[in-house]
């Protein structure tokens, strides 16, 4: 048992459930921020004057730099504290919220985005730190799988919650919104954490911050920019070349210090690295499925941002039901099943949502959210204990790094990747599905023109026709949509089977405890 664990508890301090409360309220403050987001951006483009490219940037900013940031600032919570950084994280997250509602132009609102991304990186690897410092390893599982619910519940209740502020109050409070929960979670906090930290401190791996920093940001910023300038495109190569250049840099780097900023040697662990891969593949599937699933629900349907949030719930609110039941899971059987298990859960659901029409019933969405919602919500928890469980205890901040990192990196290829599938088959299918409903075919090839709008699930609007050839241009919109909407679900069919792989190939044992250096434990 590592040296956090013979600590003597003085009431509430120290405690693992009431330290879980704690960081929960971390996790909740920054899912919140996710996907509210979202739902607030078109209330900033009107209150701003913003156009799609600085809305792009609002959530583009948050996302590279927390990508940068994250495995920097776990190593930092296992230098430094991690509840010392996690309390950082917390009250800079609240600032930056609060300068979010303050601005008066996009460019502050971006520049503080950029400063929440920042703290939130503080906030999320340090989050699983203190988790591993405070549980048994036989009860971390458990408080892995509390950690996902609570992540669940506040994505989940994100669009809800945000439509209902910016629609009654204003786009300003969707941000004013972290301050009192930071607030609550900051002074829980400081009642009940424990500090910990390594005691063997040397100097910062500046070799390693800088290599690992230039690798994820143009790794990310390429990947975002794919949608502009396309995967062929030099400055896409040339970003995408230079990740891998840096990349070897860092490897090279970290091989030549006492003290990495990455240990490389834990990726020695089949269980943390088959499950690291897990993880991207995971949330390749599942950001990319929950971001072209909601323009179909409001574009080609024609929901609200409320009324579509609601219809998500089923593939949301499954966390809050699936991040336990794969802890439990996990705890009976190893990673293994539950990793395998929940990709394949995936592939169905994305399955089943390759025969989605244009007037689909509900019902043939809400059943493979549920399958989809199980599925992502057993890899989670398996693959958060497998990370963080299987490294050394005095590396908790970095692996928490790693898995964070992990997920990001998923998504943003997720979208990158199936938006680049859905435009190519909308570009290949426009002009047929235009005549198809009744376009005239000297008027569809001049449509291909609008295939980026129409592979957001939009129509464009043609001045001066009449009525009825309006409508054949949207349900030829529509259906150009929904054939690449089907192409990218099946391309995510072939990566859950990739991950269901993976998954098997992490085993079925649990993390042990490993003999580690002496760390600091202050109450």
């Amino acid at each position: 048992m590592d040296s956090s664990q013979s600590v003597t508890r003085r009431g509430l301090r120290g405690s693992p459930w009431w330290s879980l409360v704690a960081v929960a309220f971390g996790v909740i403050m920054v899912g919140l921020d996710a996907t509210v987001v979202s739902i607030a951006n078109p209330f900033i483009a009107r209150g701003l004057h913003a156009n799609l490219a600085d809305l792009q940037w609002v959530t583009n900013g948050y996302l590279l730099v927390t990508a940068v940031l994250l495995i920097p600032a776990g190593k930092l919570g296992d230098r430094v504290g991690r509840r010392k950084i996690y309390l950082i994280g917390m009250a800079g997250f609240a600032l930056a919220s609060v300068g979010v509602g303050l601005s008066g132009s996009i460019g502050l609102v971006i520049l503080f985005r950029v400063f929440q991304g920042a703290f939130g990186a503080f906030i999320m690897p340090n989050t699983l730190a203190i988790l591993r410092k405070t549980f048994p390893l036989e009860k971390l599982n458990t408080a892995i799988g509390v950690w996902g619910a609570a992540s669940a519940i506040a994505i989940a209740g994100g669009p809800i919650v945000g439509g209902l502020l910016v629609q009654d109050v204003s786009w300003q409070s969707v941000f004013y919104l972290n301050l009192p929960v930071s607030i609550i979670g900051i002074v829980i906090s400081v009642l009940v954490l424990l500090e910990s930290r390594e005691t063997d401190v040397e100097s910062p791996d500046f070799p390693g911050i800088l290599t690992l920093a230039a690798t994820l940001f143009l790794l990310v910023f390429g990947l975002i920019k794919t949608q502009t300038w396309g995967w062929t495109d030099p400055k896409t190569l040339a970003c995408f070349g230079g990740a891998i250049i840096f990349a070897a840099l860092f490897i090279f780097a970290e091989g030549r210090v006492s003290s990495p900023l990455l240990p490389l040697r834990i990726f020695a662990s089949r269980a943390l690295s088959m499950s690291t891969i897990s993880v991207i593949l995971n949330f390749f599937a599942f950001y990319g499925v929950i971001f072209f699933v909601s323009l179909y629900l409001q574009e080609v349907h024609g929901y609200s941002p409320i009324q579509a949030g609601v219809r998500l719930l089923p593939l949301t609110a499954m966390f809050v039901v699936s991040a336990p039941l794969g802890a439990a899971l996990n705890q009976r059987f190893g990673p293994r099943f539950p990793v395998t298990i929940g990709m394949l859960f995936a592939a169905v659901g994305l399955w089943i949502l390759t025969s989605l029409e244009v007037n689909s019933s509900y019902t043939l969405l809400a059943v493979p959210f549920v399958i989809l919602g199980l599925g992502v919500g057993f890899v989670l928890t398996a693959t958060s204990d497998a990370i963080v469980g299987n490294a050394p205890s005095q590396d908790a901040g970095v692996a928490g790094g790693v898995q964070s990192t992990a997920l990001q990196i998923g998504g943003v290829i997720g979208t990158s990747v199936l938006g680049s599938v859905l435009l190519d088959r909308v570009g290949s299918t426009l002009v047929s599905k235009m005549t198809k409903a009744g376009v005239p075919g000297s008027l569809a090839p001049k449509l291909l023109v609008a295939k980026p709008l129409i592979a957001e699930g939009a129509a464009p609007h043609v001045a001066h026709i009449p009525a009825q050839l309006q409508l054949a241009i949207t349900n030829g919109s529509h259906a150009a949509f929904l054939s690449g909407l089907h192409v990218a679900m099946v391309v995510g069919i072939v990566v859950c089977l990739l991950g269901a792989g993976t998954g098997f190939a992490i085993g079925n044992k649990r993390p042990s405890e490993d003999n580690v250096p002496e760390e600091t434990i202050a109450d």
